[in-house]
């Protein structure tokens, strides 16, 4: 399983879609997703802090850059890094008052299908330009970074949770309990990052701002924008040093056409900033009014146009760079060569034999056609949804090996494995890699 990574919804492929358009799928993440791979920005913290920008390796998240050992020293490492914000008090505290908090009621839940992000905040003429595009739907500002909790890098949102949680995973979006505690000042975590790392709730935690914070783990949600860990208030996320309002999550219309939106976003805002889709959107038929995809997609997945996909040799030799790896240890954003997490099983595997792959089992459930169980063969790849907050994101991938059985990175304390196909509540559908498509996907996703 992955860590700290948003995921596509869990919907059944081709089925209510407007007439001409099907919306699109929700890509993911977090090498790192849509979200977190445009916020790894270069750009330096400002002078006064004692530490710069780490930028995370192309395919891994945010979250899963490793730890390091604290210091005294200031530790903030974010995405981007912008206009300095007031210091804290070394090791201050926010304690949460959860029973105090107030939100306001959900109305709405919007679809998020743009991000907008820049090293610094972004200009106000910008962003109300953005909000009269036709269109746009809605506009979000929030404030984005990525620091060190409890020692390893955390992607983190500064919200209004107000207004925000609309954007948010429907099942996340009308948990008012979870919103009520981020308004009070907890850490509103994302399951798999809060499993992961052994973060339960209530737990205190080390955040890394301009000055070492302590917070408390709130209650668990997938936010659903690929990449994103946490979210925290927006004023406890400027008073950690975040830089304010330097992202925008769009979302569009549901007439929209999503390439030309994105393209009008991109020529309103700074020439640094970057723009990027969650989702995509397919094209029926003309002839049959269906849609591309088959009835193996995986939930949440896009099937793209192929053009050819992986040879009998390129397979032979990534089923044996993958056996290579039994009995390695499963460790959170690890991608090889001797330690693994799933998605990062799967993209160095495929390494050895020539083949680019993104790096997240979301990503990677684009990277082909589906494939129906009854023709499942060598070399497919599996994906499964296991995030209760959000139950149909794809959270897991593996490789399926012929005669019932797959190889997994599985989850913390175990060892890559060879297991039984596992077609249960959890299955999400299974994919026919195409390097083509492949190297495409990687290459939006770093």
């Amino acid at each position: 399983m992955e860590l700290g990574r948003s995921r596509p919804p869990g919907e059944t492929p081709a089925q209510h879609y407007p007439r001409s358009m099907r919306r699109a799928r929700r890509l993911t993440a977090p090498a790192l997703g849509a979200l977190t791979a445009v916020l790894i920005v270069a750009a330096s913290w400002p002078a006064a802090a004692s530490a710069s920008i780490h930028p995370a390796s192309p395919g891994l998240s945010s979250a899963s850059q490793g730890s390091a050992s604290p210091s005294p020293a200031p530790t903030a490492q974010p995405w981007l890094l912008g206009r300095a914000a007031p210091s804290l008090v070394p090791s201050a505290t926010f304690a949460p008052a959860v029973t105090d908090a107030k939100v306001a009621p959900l109305r709405h839940v919007l679809p998020a299908d743009i991000v907008a992000v820049s090293a610094k905040t972004l200009p106000a003429r910008a962003v109300r330009q953005v909000r009269k595009l036709s269109g746009v739907r809605a506009v979000e500002a929030v404030d984005a970074a990525r620091v060190k909790v409890n020692g390893k890098f955390a992607a983190i949102l500064g919200v209004n949770p107000s207004s925000f949680r609309s954007f948010a995973a429907k099942p996340t979006a009308k948990d008012d309990a979870f919103w009520r505690s981020v308004e009070s000042g907890s850490l509103g975590l994302s399951f798999e990052m809060g499993k992961q790392d052994k973060l339960p709730t209530g737990t205190a935690v080390t955040v890394a701002g301009r000055q070492l914070t302590t917070m408390r783990v709130g209650r668990f949600g997938t936010v659903g924008i690929g990449g994103v860990d946490a979210v925290i208030t927006d004023q406890v996320a400027r008073s950690l040093g975040f830089p304010v309002d330097n992202a925008l999550v769009i979302s569009a219309a549901p007439s929209a056409k999503f390439t030309t939106l994105t393209h009008k976003i991109k020529k309103l805002m700074p020439h640094a900033a970057k723009v990027e889709q969650l989702v995509v959107q397919v094209p029926r038929n003309p002839a049959t009014g269906s849609s591309p995809t088959t009835g193996g997609a995986p939930a949440g997945s896009v099937v793209p146009i192929t053009g050819g996909l992986v040879s009998s040799p390129v397979l032979r030799t990534m089923l044996l760079a993958a056996e290579s790896r039994l009995g390695m240890p499963y460790v959170w954003g690890a991608n090889g060569p001797t330690s693994f997490d799933c998605s990062g099983l799967v993209q160095w595997s495929f390494a050895q034999a020539g083949v680019v792959m993104p790096r997240v089992a979301a990503d990677q459930a684009r990277t082909g056609p589906a494939v129906p169980i009854s023709r499942l063969a060598p070399g497919d790849l599996l994906f499964y949804h296991t995030d209760p907050t959000a139950p149909g994101y794809i959270s897991h991938v593996a490789i399926y090996l012929g005669h019932g059985k797959m190889i997994q990175a599985p989850e913390p304390g175990m060892n890559v494995e060879i297991v039984p196909v596992d077609l249960g509540s959890g299955f999400a559908g299974a994919i026919d890699v195409s390097p083509r498509v492949a190297a495409q996907v990687a290459a939006t996703s770093v």
